[in-house]
C-alpha cells in the first residue's frame, strides 16, 4: 500500500473556495506524512465522517501529536511511520470579487408612469469563508471542488429571491422609479449588503462585499422591449421638439406625398400646417367644408358651423372667435368664409388663403360698394336697413 509523503494544494485559484486532496490518487495518509498549507488557506482532516483537525499556513506532520484524535479512530500508538486513511480538505480563504449575479423578471409598478413594467437587476459580490469547518460541513458535501459557479448555482433560488423582495420594497418605500434607479443604486446596494450578510453567515461566510450595477428595463420579454422602444422614441420627440401626435401627422403627410399630384401636395401642406399648431392649410383641411345658408331675415351671409368646425380665425387680427359670427368681435372685420373649408379670407382675395378654392364672384371684392356706417357690413344697393344690424341707411 502506497503511502503519501507530502499533502499540498499549490495551484489554487481565485474562483475555487474548496478542494480536496486525492481526487485522482489514493488518500492513504502515515504519521510521517507533510501536510503543507499555503498563505490565505486551512486544511481540515475528515475520517469516518468527522474532523480529525485543522491546520493553518504552515508545514506540518500528520503524527499523533498534530492529530490527538489518530489513537482513539486508528489506535495507532506515539512513534514509529503509522498509515491511516483521511480526507485532506483545503479551503481557499482569500476573498474574490468576481462572482457576478442577475435576477430574472421582477413586476415593479412604476411611480412615474403609473404601469406595471419588468424590470432585471445585476451586480457582484464577494465573498470570503470565514467559518472553514462550518462551510464544508454544509456545503461541500461529495464534490471534490467547490468554486464560485457551484456556489452561485446552489444558492440561486434563494439568493434571487431575497434580492428581488428587497430591491421591490426599497423602490417602492422610497418612490423611486426606472428613471431614477440608476442614481441610488449606492443607496440600494448598502440597503441589500445587511440582510444578505446574515445570509451567508449561516453557511460560513462573510459578504466582504455586495454591488448592484443596473436596475433596468427586462428587454428579454416582449413588454420589457415596447416600453424601452416607447422611451427611447419619446426622448427623441424630446430632444427634436415634436409630440406623438405631430410624429402621426408626419406619417400621414409622407403618404400623402407619396400618392403625388396635387392632392397629394395638398394633404402633406395640409398635416403640415395642423403640426404647426396654427391656422393656414392645415387648420382648414383637418376641418369639413363649410355650407352657407341664409341667415333668417337677413338675405344670406350667416355662416352654419358644418362638420364640427366650431371657431375660426380673423383673416385681419388673426384672433380666434366662433365661427357663428358674423364679425370679429376683436377687430369688427367681417367674416368672410370660404365655401369649401370654411377659413375667413380678406375681401380682396380671389382664392381661399387656406385651402385655394376659387371665391365666388359675390365674395370677391366689389361685389358690394355700400357699407352700414355702424357695423362695417356690405349692403347691396337700393337697400333702407343694413341686413347685418339693422341700423337705418341714408
Amino acid at each position: 500500500m502506497a503511502l503519501v509523503d507530502v499533502v499540498e494544494w499549490n495551484d489554487a485559484k481565485n474562483d475555487v473556495f474548496a478542494w480536496k486532496f486525492g481526487q485522482n490518487q489514493n488518500n492513504n495518509l502515515s504519521t510521517f506524512t507533510q501536510l503543507i498549507v499555503r498563505e490565505s488557506q486551512e486544511a481540515l482532516l475528515f475520517s469516518k465522517g468527522q474532523i480529525l483537525g485543522k491546520f493553518g499556513p504552515g508545514k506540518h506532520t500528520l503524527n499523533t501529536e498534530n492529530l490527538p484524535l489518530l489513537r482513539n479512530f486508528f489506535g495507532i500508538p506515539f512513534g514509529g511511520k503509522n498509515p491511516f486513511t483521511a480526507e485532506v480538505w483545503f479551503v481557499n480563504k482569500a476573498a474574490p470579487l468576481t462572482i457576478d449575479w442577475r435576477t430574472d423578471t421582477m413586476r415593479f409598478h412604476d411611480p412615474d408612469y403609473g404601469a406595471m413594467v419588468p424590470l432585471a437587476a445585476q451586480g457582484r459580490y464577494g465573498l470570503k469563508v470565514e467559518d472553514a469547518e462550518r462551510f464544508l460541513v454544509q456545503l461541500v458535501g461529495v464534490l471534490t471542488q467547490f468554486t464560485a459557479r457551484d456556489l452561485t448555482d446552489h444558492f440561486l433560488g434563494a439568493l434571487i429571491a431575497k434580492t428581488k423582495s428587497t430591491i421591490i420594497s426599497f423602490m417602492q418605500v422610497n418612490g423611486v422609479g426606472i428613471q431614477t434607479i440608476s442614481a441610488r443604486l449606492e443607496d440600494l446596494s448598502k440597503f441589500l449588503t445587511e440582510p444578505l450578510k446574515e445570509f451567508w453567515e449561516s453557511y460560513g461566510m462573510l459578504l466582504t462585499g455586495f454591488y448592484i450595477t443596473g436596475v433596468d428595463l427586462d428587454t428579454s420579454t416582449e413588454d420589457g422591449r415596447k416600453i424601452a422602444a416607447a422611451l427611447s422614441d419619446r426622448s427623441a420627440q424630446n430632444i427634436a421638439g415634436y409630440t406623438w401626435q405631430q410624429k402621426q401627422g408626419f406619417g400621414v403627410a409622407n403618404n400623402a406625398l407619396s400618392r403625388g399630384g396635387d392632392m397629394g401636395i395638398l394633404g402633406a401642406a395640409a398635416m403640415t400646417g395642423m403640426l404647426g399648431g396654427g391656422g393656414g392649410v392645415g387648420q382648414a383641411m383637418m376641418q369639413q367644408p363649410q355650407q352657407h345658408v341664409p341667415g333668417p331675415g337677413t338675405g344670406g351671409g350667416t355662416p352654419a358651423p358644418a362638420g364640427g368646425r366650431k371657431e375660426v380665425f380673423c383673416a385681419k387680427c388673426a384672433k380666434k372667435y366662433p365661427a357663428t359670427s358674423n364679425f370679429c368681435p376683436f377687430c369688427g372685420n367681417k367674416y368672410n368664409p370660404c365655401p369649401r373649408c370654411g377659413s375667413d379670407n380678406v375681401e380682396e382675395a380671389r382664392r381661399c388663403v387656406s385651402c385655394g378654392t376659387e371665391l365666388a364672384p359675390s365674395q370677391a371684392a366689389g361685389a358690394f360698394n355700400n357699407a352700414c356706417p355702424r357695423c362695417g357690413g356690405e349692403v347691396k344697393p337700393g337697400l333702407k336697413f343694413c341686413p347685418q344690424c339693422g341700423n337705418k341707411l341714408t
